[in-house]
């Protein structure tokens, strides 16, 4: 059952339904669900899409307790209220309950599954997310990413899609990859609003939007190939180049100077990005996370920065240095072990025994370069079956280490 009959909401039903599975479409109200069933195609939002006859469509809440999936189509800000329909109407306990929305939930910005898991557990709550624009959707596929804590559920959910025709990645992390839906709507209206003002600050807008969700997505438990992958960047770029993306149309407009509270009726459908905005940039701010751009674009949305001071924020922030790690060193025992018991030793291959703590925490490491004087040989430790290595600084020295000698340049 598919909660929502807006644009992405009519897609996801129509698919289900070619693909074989007994599909409902529940729309807002009785008026909406009787034209759609006497068009058999939503001409508002997904005209020249006909709907398989298998499709059936009814008014919000009637026959959801049959239901073994249900997947809401609404807006992030009217889930907790659908939520509540729901489960009057006699939603099974053993129903799977899914988001398919890429927003934050008020008043404080909270992702839509950790509402969900609130009220239904993990083991029946997941999300979708990716590049799944509706209409190329339904006539050439997707890019989809059904990510849950339950691992049967992801895999169950990916299957649904799969059996409909569309490539769809499991995913355990279901934070990670809504809130990269988040960041790629927020950073497509950011995008969008500072395009006119040249392409390298379009980039950077988005590039800053997407940094800054991460710091608090971090804190979350999410992943960075949630944002990296399909349900971040692909749905970014998705959007980056589609000239119909609502987003991005909204921040145009907002560069032109229409009010956001008239971009929904210009553009022809909700836009998700003006409401997330400021509740992402609110709970940036409850979680400590300096969020500088994020901040400004909510100011633009209000009405309460003008567009040239939003474009110098983009140009002028610059993002918290990186973290560096500082070098890890052996103690001088162990290079004493490498310069002798390597080479010489009766077992070259054994390790030293540790008197610091030093070789075990060495032990996940590739490798450790080992600070030296200048006259010293570059030695390099490699954690595997204790062995060492010494690479000499001259050939002689390799040499007498048992390697091959290092070539010469020819001069």
């Amino acid at each position: 059952m598919v909660i929502g009959a807006g644009s992405f909401g009519t897609a996801v039903a129509v698919l289900l339904a070619r693909g074989g599975l007994r599909t409902t479409l529940q729309t807002r109200t009785p008026e909406q669900a009787e034209q759609l069933q006497g068009d058999r195609e939503n001409r508002a939002y997904l005209p020249g899409v006909a709907f398989p006859r298998e499709l059936r469509v009814e008014a919000a809440h009637s026959g959801v307790e049959r239901a073994d999936y249900v997947l809401l189509g609404v807006p992030s800000t009217a889930i907790d209220a659908v939520v509540s329909s729901v489960e009057r109407g006699g939603l099974s306990k053993d129903a799977a309950v899914v988001s398919l929305a890429k927003g934050l939930v008020p008043p404080s910005g909270t992702p839509p599954t950790a509402i969900l898991l609130r009220r239904f557990g993990a083991k029946r709550v997941a999300c979708v997310g990716g590049p799944a624009h509706a209409r190329e959707t339904v006539s050439e596929g997707a890019g989809l990413v059904a990510a849950s804590t339950e691992e049967a559920l992801a895999t169950a959910l990916a299957g649904v899609f799969i059996r409909a025709g569309v490539v769809c990645e499991e995913s355990n992390d279901p934070i990670g990859v809504e809130l990269a839906g988040v960041a790629k709507n927020a950073a497509a209206l950011a995008s969008g609003a500072t395009e006119a003002q040249g392409l390298n600050a379009a980039g950077a807008a988005a590039g800053h939007i997407f940094a800054e969700m991460w710091r608090w997505a971090e804190t979350l438990g999410a992943r960075p190939e949630s944002v990296i992958g399909l349900a971040g960047t692909g749905d970014l770029v998705a959007t980056a180049l589609a000239p119909q993306s609502r987003n991005r149309r909204a921040g145009e407009l907002l560069a032109h100077g229409v009010p956001a509270s008239d971009i929904p009726a210009r553009v022809g459908q909700a836009v998700e990005a003006l409401e997330t905005v400021p509740l992402l940039a609110r709970a940036l701010a409850h979680a400590g996370v300096d969020a500088p751009v994020t901040a400004a674009l909510g100011q633009l949305i209000a009405g309460e920065l003008p567009l040239d001071e939003w474009v110098a924020v983009v140009r002028t922030t610059v993002p918290p240095p990186a973290r560096w790690r500082p070098a890890m060193r052996l103690g001088w025992w162990q290079r004493l072990w490498a310069r002798i018991g390597g080479p010489f030793g009766p077992d070259r291959h054994a390790r030293p025994p540790s008197r610091r703590s030093n070789a075990s925490s060495l032990a996940g490491a590739d490798r450790v370069v080992l600070s030296r004087r200048p006259s010293q040989d570059e030695q390099i430790f490699t954690p595997r079956e204790g062995e060492v290595a010494t690479l000499a600084s001259n050939p002689e020295t390799k040499e007498r280490a048992g390697a091959s000698p290092v070539p010469r340049r020819a001069s």
